[in-house]
């Protein structure tokens, strides 16, 4: 284990990327070309939305270096996109200051897939899912729950707000439920659409994308109702990574009964440092309380993914090509 302490234009021009069909229930599946060899590789961050402060900004300047050395083909964001309430509305100044303003390079012009955390529903949650947003920059997509096919990898991106109970009961946060109630019935259909789609899946690479952490030794710790309802499906499924943000670090957990990878790439801005809990060393890999990003690349026999400090320094990196796990 490595612990590191360190204090279309429009609608048009999107779905030439992206084209949608429907699967399962109300999912949408999305395909992404790949190069000219078959292969992917990808950005991870998560918790970013301040306007450039706490480090967004060196974060996103790394994040283009290093998006033009492996030639990126798209960003996953896993959510808390908008701090600290996400978004009043489609007009919101905030999504230029904290997104368009902030992620400049030419790597990084690039498509962004994202989904909503709990900051993100503070606000006008269908701001962020608006095709107007589309417009105001082509490279945001945003939805609840759906499906991103690129080459031999599915992503699958998850609504997990909804799952935690908290946020129904805070008397002290008002949440955009649009859409969402009631809640029993929305939770049921997209484990229900998740399962589906992953059992039709037949991508070498399953990889699963929420904001809520399933297994975390950061500040948050494990969302109990992933772990009761989103697990068993994962496993059942035989994913391969499920990647999260919700805590302010950069993680990685091994699963001691399956190839499941549970990585956290929650550095995007504002660090929590020092927070850390006591967990298992045979499959705490990694853990790092500074801001940072994860990048991925995937190609016909492997998938690695590598940890990214705002420095540019590698501190952990991990292969799993052929159910033969390396780290390096």
């Amino acid at each position: 284990m490595a612990i590191i302490n360190s204090s279309t234009t429009v609608h048009l021009l999107l779905f030439m990327v992206a084209t949608v069909v429907m699967v399962a229930a109300d999912l949408h599946r999305l395909n992404h070309p790949v190069k000219a060899d078959g292969s992917i590789s990808f950005l991870a961050i998560g918790d970013w939305g301040r306007r450039g402060l706490y480090n967004q900004s060196n974060v996103a300047y790394q994040m283009g270096k290093v998006g033009e050395e492996m030639d990126v083909d798209f960003i996953v964001s896993t959510g808390d996109n908008f701090y600290d309430s996400g978004l009043v509305d489609e007009q919101d100044p905030a999504f230029f200051e904290s997104f368009t303003n902030v992620y400049t390079a030419p790597s990084l012009q690039k498509q962004w897939y994202s989904v909503l955390g709990n900051h993100d529903y503070r606000g006008n949650a269908l701001a962020q899912l608006s095709p107007e947003l589309r417009q105001r920059d082509n490279r945001w997509l945003c939805m609840r729950s759906f499906i991103m096919h690129a080459g031999n990898a599915d992503f699958f991106f998850v609504d997990t707000t909804p799952f935690h109970a908290k946020y129904f009961k805070e008397e002290d946060q008002e949440y955009d439920w649009r859409g969402v109630l009631p809640r029993e019935d929305y939770i049921s259909q997209v484990l229900e659409d998740v399962d589906v789609a992953l059992k039709e899946s037949n991508a070498k690479w399953k990889i699963v994308v929420g904001h809520h952490t399933i297994h975390s030794a950061g500040v948050h710790g494990n969302t109990e109702e992933l772990v009761d309802q989103l697990l068993p499906i994962l496993l059942e499924n035989e994913v391969n990574l499920y990647i999260n943000g919700h805590d302010h670090c950069l993680e990685h957990i091994s699963s001691s009964n399956s190839q499941l990878q549970f990585l956290t790439s929650g550095g995007g801005s504002k660090a929590w440092r020092g927070d850390v809990n006591p967990w298992n060393l045979d499959e705490m890999k990694f853990y790092y309380d500074g801001q940072g990003f994860m990048a991925g690349e995937i190609t016909e026999d492997d998938l690695v993914v590598s940890f990214y400090d705002i420095f540019g320094n590698v501190l952990h990196k991990w292969s799993g090509s052929g159910g033969l796990h390396r780290e390096w």
